[in-house]
């Protein structure tokens, strides 16, 4: 089969499509997935670099965490899938190939959306909705911060945040992507330009009225930090979900401390395939019925596979707005 495949680690002129092995007959509980299409995230750009190796038992040299295809084949003790249902779900790896195995309880079918649009679901809704409503425990009436809220994540997140019925204020280093935000209606309430850097804080104090943000949605991280802490309202809640920005912070603990804050890390890749199951069942309890009309996923450019280079050149340059999907 043809996969994308990472010859050597660093820059784009070391990606090709390369023949490799079909995956192996699916255990119980899994199956073959042909994929007709593959979400690019910025996890694949950092694993092409060699800073974000897959969990053992996959390919570094293949990336991909999420997917949209048909299922060619099913193992054992399967009763909900079968064969040429049209899925979409997350894997920790390998997702780039012409057919991935994965187990079947982080697959769902697909429903009310075409599969291009499926391909961009998967890992901004379940990485959203994980973060947002099982780790945070958004409440109607509280109002989120969004960093990078022109992502994938931050727009599928803004999306959850108004399902929710919350306020959403959105972050951008790009002028264009915020105009486009507030002029699409109930995608964002407010927006705050970051071109000048992480200066932020003052504006959010004043848009909340002097309460501060009840949760801050951190796909951004380095030096947003300080800025989250002074944004907070009392017992806020900062969920650090990317570190675009960079690994380190100056945090000032009196600041986490005087208002009871929590903070968490978290990452949907190395978690065990239960705790990834977890979620996904999650999100297709909570978001998978209204993927479609509450919830619409975002598609900035579909590239041919074969222009993978061109696709990482893309997304690295941060002009995109949504998702970029590969085709196969």
């Amino acid at each position: 089969m043809k996969a994308v495949y990472i010859t050597e680690f660093g820059g784009t002129e070391h990606l090709e499509i390369r023949d490799v092995p079909l995956p192996s007959a699916p255990a119980g509980g899994e199956v073959i997935v042909g994929v007709k299409y593959a979400g690019l995230n910025r996890a694949d750009l950092l694993q092409r670099r060699g800073l974000y190796p897959p969990p053992e038992g996959y390919d570094p040299r293949i990336p991909g965490l999420e997917f949209a295809g048909v299922v060619e084949q099913i193992g054992d003790g399967l009763s909900d899938l079968a064969v040429g249902d049209k899925v979409f779900g997350i894997t920790a790896g390998e997702a780039q190939a012409e057919f991935v195995r994965v187990a079947s309880r982080l697959v769902a079918k697909i429903q009310q959306i075409e599969m291009e649009s499926a391909a961009a679901v998967p890992e901004a809704y379940v990485t959203a909705h994980d973060a947002l409503i099982s780790q945070a425990g958004l409440q109607a009436g509280e109002t989120v911060l969004i960093h990078a809220v022109a992502s994938g994540v931050g727009l599928a997140a803004a999306q959850i945040v108004k399902a929710a019925e919350a306020t959403v204020i959105g972050t951008s280093r790009s002028p264009d992507k915020l105009e486009r935000l507030m002029n699409e209606a109930g995608s964002v309430d407010h927006t705050i330009e970051t071109s000048g850097g992480p200066i932020f804080a003052e504006r959010v104090i004043e848009l909340t009225d002097g309460r501060g943000v009840s949760v801050v949605l951190d796909l951004v991280g380095g030096a947003y930090l300080p800025e989250n802490l002074k944004s907070m309202a009392l017992k806020g809640r900062i969920m650090l979900v990317g570190l675009t920005a960079g690994r380190t912070a100056e945090f000032d603990m009196g600041i986490a401390l005087t208002k009871r804050l929590s903070i968490k890390g978290t990452v949907l890749r190395s978690r065990s395939g239960d705790e990834k199951a977890q979620a996904m069942e999650a999100f297709a309890r909570d978001i998978l019925p209204g993927i479609g009309s509450k919830y619409v996923p975002v598609v900035d450019r579909v590239f041919d596979v074969a222009d993978i280079a061109a696709a990482h050149e893309y997304l690295a340059s941060d002009e995109s707005f949504g998702k970029v999907i590969l085709r196969f």
